[in-house]
């Protein structure tokens, strides 16, 4: 009797230990690894709180790191902190000042810089299996081991967690409200939400929908939907297009041949073969967006009618269980892979395209934990909360600014297509969008929080309240991280101050965002932006341009016109800093374009060439470094721009001045 209370008792004490082993208590608790989850967990970190960040896969990135390197940026203008940071630190890298195109090891690599440099502390492998909450708060978060994984943590108890996944799940989980689909436009007084029959990525007339063409009876070619259009504007649940980022090598000791996919069938790209016999293109682009990165990779992303987007076959993702995600993952990479292999391989495929793709193979140094293929699906969108305030068309446009911006867009109003139909006897796209044209817009910070009575301890920068064409403009990694960085400053002024996300002080965090931009005491930056009129003084005639700026606008001085412009940083701490202009492209610029800068004691004369001026990636310009000055506190020093002496165009933007540390 006795030896069996011995033994029940060590066995409660054995059982206590693991019990006690397997919770983790934290300050915040950020779950998902993607960029936004790296960013957040560093922010939280350099802020004094303890940190874990939960990643359910292996890979930290997301689509930063699995492929997505040829940046949608928008206006270099929108992105700020330690996600500026990130691009000058990939730049490093490559020998630039800023770099947005990469591979997607560099990424990765990179975003493990940020992880060691802090000492957070990452939990892969596990995923969220359940929340509890009280009082309405998230007390702790159960999790589960991701598939093929083992758990070292069941319970997770933090003070603040922020959902940086792609997915929202902790935000479900939590039951804080959300959304999935297209709103129609009546709801928020859009016109590009809901239905969208237009004419980008889409099939020209007259390419026929049926197996045999002309014969309804013989059924429709695989990818088709028989739903009837809706009209215009209408919502539903459809989800906009997942497909995969797919990086590929043409350099021969670096190349894996691509192969035939399990349950590969040419039937599927039935529709390509028509498109292409329709339109004859004369290289790959004209169905891929075939964009080269540095070392012979790509970013190949969808082009065209037909192409990686896997159009109606991700209805389920958002909302659907593990099991069903990994399936539809699995199907979109057998898809895009099967594609690559159709298009080097069928006879029916023009012979110059297949030798043109038999060029290209997966790359040995890339991804070689998962087969050399992203574990990364492009997850464009997925649930998006419905928050204190929801960011809509109106913001993107500016016909509605809000007050309490904690981060910038300037996207185009991106949405892929939804369905792929029948209409008037022809195969339709529906549901691509992209609507431009405007200027770096706030995002509102009670986009990223719950309603009060949802959840007073969440943030979600990524699946962040806004509507399906505003969070189109929005959901660019870049932004991502910015929103992250003011989420986890938020969760620590929150836990500072022993109160709830929906009652942070907005003015101090968007001083502290703009005092504290890289999260420690490192002197900030100074930019000098041509619309900054109380530190900008002209001359002459300029003309105001938006289209191409860094920021809402730019000054061109046409030839023969006389025009200065003087840009005068408030410098808050003596020192040495590094002096930067920011030239968009501008047709017919000058060859030489003439600048002083003015240290306070001497001016020194600093010409760029033209062509020394390199633009590369999704973006309107570059900067071009003018050197490095001693610069005394106050605003005695200066850069002037002057179109004297030019004999073309004269472009007037942005200046930077960065502190170079000792």
């Amino acid at each position: 009797m006795k030896l069996r209370m011995l033994l029940i008792v060590c066995l409660a004490v054995i059982s206590a230990g693991v019990s006690a082993q397997s919770v983790r208590e934290v300050d915040i608790c950020v779950y998902g690894g993607s960029s936004a989850g790296v960013i957040a967990a560093y922010t939280a970190k350099k802020l004094n709180k303890t940190v874990l960040l939960i990643e359910p896969g292996k890979r930290l990135g997301g689509l930063t790191s699995g492929g997505l390197g040829y940046t949608d940026i928008g206006n270099k203008y929108a992105i700020t902190g330690i996600s500026r940071d990130f691009y000058r630190r990939i730049g490093t890298h490559y020998g630039k000042f800023e770099q947005w195109i990469f591979e997607p090891g560099v990424a990765e690599r990179t975003f493990q810089q940020y992880i060691r440099e802090a000492g957070v502390e990452v939990l892969y492998m596990h995923r969220l299996a359940g929340a509890q909450k009280s009082n309405g708060r998230i007390t702790e978060i159960q999790l589960e081991a991701s598939a093929g994984g083992t758990a070292k943590t069941s319970v997770v108890r933090a003070k603040m967690f922020i959902d940086c996944s792609y997915e929202g799940d902790l935000m479900a989980k939590a039951g804080v409200s959300y959304t999935v689909g297209r709103e129609a436009n009546a709801q928020y007084n859009e016109t590009y939400n809901g239905v969208q029959m237009r004419n980008k990525h889409q099939f020209p007339d007259g390419i026929d929908p049926y197996k045999i063409p002309g014969k309804p009876e013989s059924g429709l070619v695989w990818g088709i939907s028989s739903e009837k259009l809706a009209p215009q504007g209408a919502g539903d649940k459809k989800v906009q297009a997942y497909n995969f980022r797919i990086c590929l090598s043409n350099q021969p000791d670096n190349m894996i041949p691509i192969t035939q996919p399990e349950g590969y069938d040419p039937a599927r790209y039935e529709l390509l073969i028509r498109v292409v016999e329709k339109l004859k293109p004369g290289n790959l682009n004209g169905f891929l967006k075939f964009d080269l990165m540095p070392n012979h990779k790509t970013d190949i992303n969808n082009n065209g009618a037909f192409s990686t987007d896997m159009i109606g076959m991700n209805y389920n993702y958002p909302e659907a269980d593990y099991a069903t995600r990994e399936k539809i993952t699995k199907e979109h990479e057998l898809y895009n892979k099967g594609l690559l292999y159709f298009i080097g391989h069928d006879p029916r495929m023009p012979k110059h395209l297949r030798d043109a793709m038999l060029k290209w193979g997966y790359p040995k140094d890339e991804y070689p934990e998962s087969g050399n293929w992203s574990p990364q699906m492009y997850v464009r969108e997925a649930r998006r909360m419905v928050g204190s305030y929801v960011m809509t068309q109106a913001n993107c446009e500016g016909r509605e600014v809000v007050k309490d911006g904690v981060g910038m867009a300037a996207y185009t109003m991106d949405s892929h297509n939804c369905q792929r139909i029948v209409e008037n006897g022809m195969v339709k796209n529906e549901g691509d969008v992209q609507i431009g044209g405007f200027g770096p817009y706030p995002i509102s910070y009670r986009s990223l929080i719950p309603k009060q009575e949802d959840c007073e301890n969440l943030l979600v920068p990524v699946c962040l309240s806004a509507s399906h064409i505003a969070y189109g403009s929005i959901r660019m990694e870049p932004v991502f991280m910015v929103l992250a960085q003011s989420s986890a400053t938020a969760a620590a002024a929150a836990i500072d101050h022993k109160t709830s996300v929906q009652k942070v002080d907005v003015a101090k965090l968007q001083q502290q965002l703009a005092a504290r931009p890289l999260a420690t005491d490192r002197t900030a930056e100074i930019l000098v932006d041509n619309d900054d009129v109380a530190n900008t003084t002209t001359n002459g005639t300029w003309k105001t341009e938006k289209r191409g700026a860094y920021g809402p606008s730019l000054f061109v001085a046409e030839k023969g016109q006389s025009a200065t412009i003087r840009f005068t940083p408030d410098v808050l701490k003596t020192g040495t800093y590094k002096v930067y202009t920011y030239v968009p492209k501008v047709a017919n610029i000058s060859s030489t374009t003439h600048i002083s800068v003015f240290d306070g004691k001497k001016e020194s004369k600093v010409p760029y060439t033209a062509a020394s001026v390199r633009v590369q990636g999704q973006t309107s310009g570059e900067w071009v470094e003018l050197g490095s000055y001693a610069f005394s506190k106050g605003k005695k020093a200066y850069v002037e721009i002057t179109s004297d002496g030019a004999d073309g165009a004269t472009v007037a933007d942005a200046v930077l001045f960065i502190p170079v540390e000792k």
